[in-house]
């Protein structure tokens, strides 16, 4: 794709984020686009987000279980950007019906660090090292393609279908946390939604942002210290509505909770 037509996509998609509406895939527009592409339509879609006055806070991985892949049908895990304005206190009311087109809720870990990691050849202990807690996050997942109608490269050029997050409030030493093994309990209206174990993403978080810093090293990017890095759904993506409360539940991290408005 050319700049003027990568240009434009991150355009559209901006003003459907911002209008809350949705686009036809791009998979299905442009047959030649590339996951670089894709990247590069992210770019401009974020570019927009900082000239509007949002602040750059982190970054999430995405599609590293084997449930979500299964339900999306994309199957190699993607990152994107987090801003100041996606981000809510554990406990707090998430205006979904204002925010959000089509929101879906997934239980994940969250990673605060507190070195820089610069790719490649970064590994788990390098990771483990530079983090300062882990938390318990719930993201809640935005398409701007309509009905997620999405192959990987729709979903990468989306920012990574990213849309608001909660961090919980108890922030854990990684290294006193097994965060393989770790268990996951999300519960919808009271109810035992699903369940999961920190080895559903990739083998375990930490390798989620090994990948991560060593891809976006490939391209002279950093993970920054003081940012937040979400590593990866442990359980399947659930769709939620104004009026739905949520609560995850993660062994010896401990838990974040939302209600939707």
């Amino acid at each position: 794709m050319d700049k003027k037509l990568i240009t434009q996509c991150g355009d559209e998609l901006y003003d459907a984020l911002i209008n809350r509406t949705t686009v036809k895939p791009l998979t299905d527009r442009f047959e030649d686009i590339t996951i670089d592409d894709a990247y590069y339509i992210s770019l401009r879609m974020l570019d927009r987000r900082v000239e509007a006055g949002a602040k750059i806070i982190g970054k999430k991985i995405g599609l590293t279980s084997k449930a979500v892949q299964d339900m999306l049908s994309v199957y190699q895990p993607d990152f994107g950007y987090l801003t100041d304005d996606m981000v809510y206190a554990s406990g707090a009311e998430m205006p979904i019906s204002t925010k959000m087109i089509q929101p879906r809720a997934e239980g994940e870990i969250a990673f605060i660090l507190k070195r820089d990691l610069i790719g490649p050849g970064i590994t788990n202990a390098d990771v483990i090292r530079a983090t300062e807690c882990v938390l318990p996050c719930f993201e809640i997942v935005d398409s701007r393609v309509e009905d997620w109608n999405i192959k990987v490269q729709d979903t990468v050029a989306d920012n990574a279908s990213c849309g608001l997050f909660v961090l919980g409030d108890s922030a854990v030493d990684p290294r006193k946390v097994d965060l393989v093994t770790c268990g996951m309990v999300v519960e919808k209206n009271g109810a035992v939604l699903s369940t999961g174990a920190g080895a559903a993403a990739l083998g375990s978080p930490v390798n989620c942002v090994t990948w991560l810093a060593n891809t976006l090293g490939e391209f002279g990017i950093s993970l920054k210290a003081g940012e937040v890095i979400l590593s990866g759904s442990l359980v399947p993506l659930e769709s939620v509505v104004p009026g739905d409360h949520m609560r995850v539940d993660i062994g010896g991290i401990g838990s974040a909770s939302v209600r939707f408005v």
